[in-house]
């Protein structure tokens, strides 16, 4: 077994370069020392470019997402699926026609009420990425059966798959690949704090070594509680309160805590002033949160200027695709929503100019059987996921189309398969997060401060670049 030795070599000089900010003074709240920080930091930038995670929480399942569409394949399907496959008829209107046919004349369609997504694809501005979740090191069937080389930690756990995906460590990890992101970006923003932004609370992803995650709501900037209370509508309490956090404190605990509602209180009150210049045309769906977060990431991304950045990651989320039951009856709604917030989102960059600058991709804890429970599917592991943006090589599905089977054989029609249908993934959710950071603008011997196992992949077979997104 090989494991290469890289991610210490990197994390070594990602810590050392983390040493020299914080004795700069990087913690500050507000004003970062850019000057300085240009020494440490990696990345600059002259054009803006923004990363989207769509995270579906509860583990999407991949065959009534991205469906075997060829005859033969969807007969295989549908006998294994039985009760719960989607007939063939109806894919016909969501067919995926990439640009180059697949070998073998496979065809695939997405879900029938994905249509929104389907056309972007045919349109040549999304693409589809199969069999992709997490490795520690290219693993094969016969490895996994055996346990013979290091596997991501507790397999089918929800939350530790959640981090994984996120971060490359189970759950408790403070430091996710976004926030790594946003560490070696911090020197092209000039505002830092905006550098990564949650609409779903607080999440590993975006979790830096120095890059501190804000927070929004779909309806804009938190503000700090305490200032809605009465006490504080008069003119006179706020000045007050405003001169009390601005005063440095002996005790380093009433300090931070100073700097923190100083930071909450100035940071609110920037967003809020930009946002108020960003006016959107396009219509975004109505009973739709992830359509409500997406369409304020789109107002923060018109409001890049104001707020002084010219690299962003964001997250988004939509929970429920646990469907242990009910899956034909519950996952349709699921993703219809996820399919018009990401076509209005496309259709918001688009309206902005910056659909070539934005890349949306969607992430979930795991893929789901392919055999059926009876009225759902189980906990899996790889799955299909999608990119969307006007940088994305659209009209192509990505990695190794996986074989229909359930996994019960020797044969290679098993081989990426671990039993009832749970995919083992071909392609590493590390290659993934690589392919986009280097369109991101992260350097090839960056990559290693970023995604800590990506040394274990490389060449023909786990390439670092997986092609998807145009330079």
């Amino acid at each position: 077994m090989h494991v290469s030795h890289s991610q210490a070599l990197a994390r070594r000089a990602f810590l050392q370069r983390c040493a020299q900010l914080a004795a700069l003074g990087a913690a500050a709240p507000l004003g970062l020392n850019l000057a300085a920080m240009g020494e440490a930091a990696a990345m600059t930038a002259q054009d803006y470019k923004a990363l989207v995670c769509v995270f579906l929480f509860g583990g999407n399942d991949y065959a009534n997402t991205v469906v075997p569409f060829d005859a033969a394949r969807h007969a295989s399907y549908a006998g294994i699926r039985q009760n719960i496959a989607l007939p063939r008829e109806p894919l016909q209107a969501t067919r995926l026609l990439p640009a180059q046919a697949l070998a073998g004349g496979l065809e695939y369609a997405l879900h029938p009420a994905m249509g929104g997504l389907a056309n972007l694809f045919n349109d040549g501005q999304a693409a589809v990425l199969l069999n992709v979740g997490p490795l520690v090191v290219p693993t094969t069937r016969k490895q996994f059966n055996n346990r013979s080389v290091p596997l991501p930690p507790k397999l089918f756990s929800h939350n530790d798959q959640q981090s994984v995906w996120q971060s490359q460590a189970a759950e408790g990890a403070t430091h996710g690949w976004g926030g790594k992101l946003g560490d070696l970006m911090l020197s092209a923003n000039g505002n830092a704090l905006f550098t990564c932004i949650s609409l779903t609370g607080n999440n590993v992803l975006l979790a830096g070594q120095n890059t501190i995650q804000y927070q929004c709501t779909s309806a804009g900037a938190v503000a700090v509680a305490a200032l809605n209370n009465s006490f504080f509508s008069q003119p006179a309490m706020r000045a007050a309160f405003a001169q009390l956090i601005q005063q440095p404190r002996s005790h380093w605990l009433e300090d931070a805590y100073t700097q923190v509602m100083r930071r909450g209180v100035g940071a609110q009150q920037q967003v809020s002033q930009a946002l108020a210049g960003v006016r959107l045309g396009t219509t975004f769906p109505a009973n739709n949160s992830l359509a409500e977060q997406l369409r304020m990431v789109a107002q923060l991304i018109g409001a890049r200027a104001a707020l002084g950045v010219k690299r962003q990651v964001f997250m988004v989320s939509l929970g429920g695709f646990d469907l242990h039951d009910n899956l034909l009856s519950r996952q349709p709604q699921l993703l219809q929503r996820v399919s018009e917030a990401m076509t209005a989102f496309y259709r918001a960059t688009q309206e902005l100019g910056v659909a070539q600058q934005v890349t949306a991709f969607t992430a979930s804890d795991f893929g789901r059987t392919l055999s059926s429970n009876g009225d759902g599917a189980d906990h899996g592991w790889g799955s299909h996921h999608v990119i969307v943006g006007g940088a994305v090589r659209g009209r192509a599905l990505y990695g190794q189309p996986p074989p229909i089977s359930v996994g019960n054989s020797d044969g290679p029609e098993d081989a990426w398969h671990v039993g009832q249908g749970r995919l083992l993934p071909s392609t590493s959710v590390g290659q993934f997060a690589a392919t986009l950071a280097q369109w991101f603008g992260v350097s090839a011997s960056d990559l290693p401060l970023v995604l800590p196992h990506i040394g274990n992949f490389g060449g023909a077979d786990y390439p670092l670049n997986l092609g998807f997104m145009a330079n």
